[in-house]
């Protein structure tokens, strides 16, 4: 019996790990406050993120997204 000598596929890329340095891109007022859409300025992943209107600090509302794909 013989051992077969397959390609093994590569390992996929691991994603660039950095501070993200969030840039406003527009801001709009609700009835829970303030929610605010930004976007890495390196990578441009997006977020968004709300300011309650009590006076707290600002919180992420979602998780950071991909930036859809450019034509």
């Amino acid at each position: 019996m013989t051992a077969s000598r397959t390609a093994s596929a590569p390992a996929p890329a691991r994603p660039h790990r950095h501070e993200h340095g969030w840039i406003t891109e527009s801001r709009h007022p609700t009835s829970e406050g303030v929610i605010v859409y930004v976007r890495c300025a390196e990578c441009g992943i997006r977020r968004v993120d709300l300011i309650p209107l009590c006076g707290l600090s600002q919180a992420a509302a979602s998780r950071p997204a991909p930036s859809p794909p450019t034509a």
